[in-house]
C-alpha cells in the first residue's frame, strides 16, 4: 500500500484546493506588514500590532464559529469561507488603486481572514475525515503537508520577486484568486453530504461554544497533545521576528540572505512528510509521533548562537533543517492521531478551539517575546525559548489510546 495510491477523485479536489490556496498564501508571506512599511509607513509598533492584533482577534472572533461549522454541511461553509477571503483580500488592491487604502483596513482584513481561516481548518478536517477511510488519513494527511513545505519553500521567494517587479498589492491579489479557485475546486468535490444532526436549530447553545476544549480537555489523548502542540507552536512563532532583528539587524544579513536560511531547509519537511508514513508502518502511530515530538524540540535553542557570515547562515539552515524534518514527520502523524480520536460530531468544535486557542497564544507569545527582546537582548530571548521548548516533551501522551473508531466498534460488539 504505498503512498502514491489514489485515494479517489473527491479528495484529488480537495487536496487541489489545499495546494492552490495554500501556494496563494505563501505566495504572499508577509505581504500586509511590507504593504504597511513600503505604502502606509508604519512603524514596528504597528506592524506589531497588525500581526498580533489580526492573530488575536480573529481567534476572538470565530469563537462561535466552531459549533456554528459542526451542525452545518461543511463543504459549503468551506467554499462561503474561500468566498470570504477573497472578497476581503480584493478590496485591498481596490482600496489601493483609489488611493484609500489605510492602516485600519488592513487590520479588519487582517481579522477576517484569521477568522475565515479557523472555520475553514474546522470545516475541511471534518470534510477529509468523511472523505477518507481511517487507514488512509496518514497518506492523505501526508499529502498536504508536502504541499504545505513546497509552497513554504517557493511561495516566499516568489512573491518576494512579485512585489519587486509588480508592486506590493500584486501578491495580495493573487492570494485572493486562490481562495477562488479552491471555492471552485471545492464545488467541484460533488457528491451527497449528510445533514448534520441540529441543522435546523434557531441558534447555538451556550455550552455549544464550550464543547471543542471541553472534549480535548476530558480526552486523555488528546489533552497533553493540545498543550504541547500549543506551547511548542507558540515558542516557535514567537522567535521568528525576534531572530529576523537578530540577522538581519544586529547581524547584517541581507534579506535574500534571510530568505534562504528559511526556504532551502523547507526541504526536509517533504522528506519528513515522506518518511512519516513508513516509520508509522514499521514502529507504530503513537512512538513515531513520541519520537518526532522530542526531536523537535531540541533544536530551537541552537538559533541563540547564529554568528555574522557564512558559518552563522549554515547554522540557521542547519537548525531550520533539523526542525523541519521533525515537524514534517510529526505533523501529519499529529493530525491523523488527532482526527483517530475524536468523535464524528465533535470534529469542527473540536479543531476551531484548537486553532483559536493556538492563534491566540501564539499572538500574545508573539508581544511577550518582542518585549522580552527589547529588555535583554534578541539572542537571549531565543534562548529562553529554546531552553523553554525541551520541557515541552513532557507533555505528550505517554501511552498509546485505541482510536474513536476501534472504540466504538469494541462497545457495539459488547
Amino acid at each position: 500500500m504505498g503512498a502514491g495510491r489514489s485515494l479517489g477523485r473527491r479528495f484529488g479536489w480537495l487536496w487541489a484546493s489545499y495546494a492552490v490556496s495554500t501556494f496563494g498564501t505563501r505566495l504572499a508571506f508577509d505581504a500586509f506588514p511590507l504593504m504597511a512599511i513600503l505604502v502606509l509607513h508604519a512603524g514596528p509598533t504597528e506592524v506589531s500590532l497588525l500581526a498580533a492584533a489580526g492573530l488575536a482577534v480573529g481567534a476572538a472572533v470565530a469563537v462561535p464559529l466552531g459549533p456554528w461549522v459542526e451542525f452545518r454541511r461543511k463543504r459549503p461553509v468551506m467554499v462561503a469561507m474561500d468566498l470570504t477571503r477573497f472578497a476581503a483580500l480584493t478590496s485591498v488592491p481596490a482600496a489601493y488603486a483609489l488611493g484609500w487604502l489605510s492602516f485600519v483596513q488592513l487590520l479588519i482584513v487582517s481579522v477576517i481572514v484569521a477568522a475565515a481561516d479557523i472555520a475553514f481548518n474546522a470545516a475541511s478536517g471534518a470534510c477529509l475525515k468523511a472523505l477518507v477511510r481511517p487507514p488512509d488519513l496518514l497518506v492523505a494527511n501526508g499529502r498536504f503537508e508536502g504541499t504545505n513545505w513546497t509552497a513554504t519553500m517557493l511561495g516566499p521567494p516568489l512573491g518576494t520577486t512579485a512585489i519587486g517587479l509588480f508592486g506590493p498589492v500584486t501578491t495580495v491579489m493573487a492570494d485572493a484568486v486562490s481562495y477562488l479557485l479552491s471555492a471552485v475546486g471545492i464545488r467541484a468535490i460533488g457528491g451527497s453530504e449528510p445533514r448534520p444532526a441540529r441543522t435546523d436549530a434557531p441558534r447555538l447553545r451556550a455550552g455549544d461554544l464550550l464543547e471543542g476544549w471541553r472534549y480535548i480537555l476530558t480526552h486523555p489523548a488528546l489533552r497533553p497533545l493540545f498543550f504541547n502542540t500549543i506551547l511548542v507552536s507558540g515558542l516557535i512563532m514567537a522567535t521568528a521576528p525576534v531572530l529576523a532583528v537578530l540577522m538581519l539587524g544586529r547581524l547584517g544579513f541581507a534579506p535574500w540572505q534571510y530568505g534562504l536560511a528559511f526556504a532551502v531547509p523547507c526541504v526536509g519537511g517533504l522528506i519528513g512528510s515522506r518518511l512519516a508514513r513508513r516509520l508509522v508502518a514499521r514502529f507504530g502511530q503513537h512512538e513515531v509521533m513520541l519520537t518526532a515530538g522530542v526531536l523537535r524540540a531540541c533544536w530551537l535553542l541552537g538559533l541563540a548562537f547564529v554568528r555574522p557570515g557564512t558559518g552563522g547562515l549554515m547554522l540557521v539552515m542547519a537548525v531550520e533543517l533539523g526542525l523541519i524534518t521533525c515537524m514534517g514527520v510529526f505533523n501529519p502523524v499529529f493530525a491523523t492521531y488527532r482526527l483517530d480520536h475524536t468523535a464524528a460530531d465533535r470534529v469542527a468544535r473540536t479543531l476551531s478551539a484548537w486553532s483559536v486557542t493556538s492563534k491566540a497564544t501564539t499572538a500574545v507569545m508573539t508581544a511577550l517575546w518582542g518585549l522580552l527582546a527589547g529588555i535583554t537582548s534578541p539572542r537571549t530571548a531565543i534562548a529562553i525559548a529554546g531552553l523553554l521548548i525541551l520541557a515541552t516533551p513532557l507533555l505528550l501522551p505517554r501511552h498509546a489510546h485505541a482510536p474513536h473508531h476501534e472504540r466504538e466498534s469494541a462497545r457495539s460488539h459488547t
